[in-house]
């Protein structure tokens, strides 16, 4: 049988035309996007304190929403470049000059927790950490600042997705449950949760309490108790313990670690025998019923910080203080 050329070519544009929209359905929605990558984004806000809103707009920023061809071949979704300390596996791909190094993964996840480690362990972004998970702003500007993205506008293009796609819901305590709501609300679903709901509102108290009342020992794992204050782990520091051993113990960083009980990474100063170390990140508030802390004596932010599993920023917040302010015996403190 013979074809004309006329034939051929008639063909070939059917088949683009039917190729179309099998490509268009293949791309992944910003949607869809947030919605498969969301708790990833909230575990890692928790553990690092990076927030969730800025993790989910680099990723749909620098991936182009999962649909770049160096997020859909190299599972790169941070647009992470190799540097000297990258040790696996890597790709060579065009960006602000021809053929530059970026990093390889197995899978998104691993993507995704390469972004934490990058931000947690490079100097460069410490001062990030000083800013509230919940303020984006200042987590997108700091960003820019440090070098993360050469645009001149990648702080407002961070902020701009943020906002219109309420990502910043996503930094709040029940974020996954806010983000739902807002989305039944778009899609004109109601309920009556609000009605319905049996959560009893928590007891109001002014007295002084121990939070040792209230911690509870979990488990034992490479010769240290583990113990749960604050639904937050942390071991006891034991005679002559390191920074260094209790990370490496619980497979963390040590600027982790000191990050984790707000020490200053630089610094060199270990723990002291009995000192509570938390092993992952503190709370933004108290999680039990009681709402006050009447301060006593010789008692500081930082204390009741580690005593509450509080951060200390966020304590000094909600008592509109800053976080070296000085406390005195009889003031009464908001613990949520």
């Amino acid at each position: 049988m013979i074809f004309s050329k006329q034939s051929i070519y008639l063909a070939l544009l059917a088949l683009a035309a039917s190729a179309a929209p099998l490509a268009a359905q293949n791309r992944i929605t910003k949607e869809e996007y947030i919605d498969r990558y969301k708790a990833i984004a909230i575990e890692h806000m928790e553990r690092y304190g990076i927030p969730a809103s800025i993790t989910l707009a680099q990723g749909i920023l620098e991936s182009d929403s999962g649909n770049s061809t160096l997020a859909r071949k190299s599972n790169n979704h941070f647009g992470i470049k190799c540097k000297s300390t990258w040790k696996g596996d890597r790709v060579y791909h065009d960006d602000d000059a021809k053929g530059e190094c970026f990093r390889k993964y197995d899978s998104v996840e691993e993507s995704y927790q390469d972004h934490a480690d990058f931000l947690d362990q490079q100097p460069r972004y410490d001062g990030l950490f000083a800013y509230p998970s919940d303020d984006y702003r200042s987590w997108a500007h700091g960003l820019k600042a440090a070098g993360y993205a050469t645009a001149p506008d990648y702080a407002q293009r961070l902020i701009r997705i943020i906002e219109d796609n309420q990502l910043y819901l996503f930094d709040e305590a029940n974020g996954s449950e806010l983000y739902a709501a807002h989305r039944r609300a778009e899609q004109g679903i109601t309920d009556d949760f609000a009605d319905q709901s049996s959560v009893e509102t928590p007891a109001t108290h002014e007295a002084k309490i121990d939070p040792n009342d209230y911690r509870v020992p979990e488990r034992t794992y490479n010769g240290y108790g583990v113990f749960v204050n604050n639904r937050t782990h942390y071991v006891i520091a034991g005679e002559g313990d390191t920074f260094a051993r209790i990370a490496r113990t619980f497979a963390l960083s040590e600027r982790t670690l000191r990050k984790y009980n707000e020490i200053d990474p630089r610094t060199t100063a270990d723990p002291v025998k009995g000192e509570l170390i938390y092993i992952e990140r503190k709370q933004s508030k108290w999680c039990g019923n009681v709402r006050q802390h009447v301060v006593r004596q010789g008692e500081t932010l930082r204390s009741l910080s580690q005593d509450y599993g509080i951060r200390q920023n966020k304590l000094a917040r909600m008592n509109r203080m800053r976080p070296d302010d000085a406390l005195t015996a009889g003031q009464t403190l908001k613990l949520k």
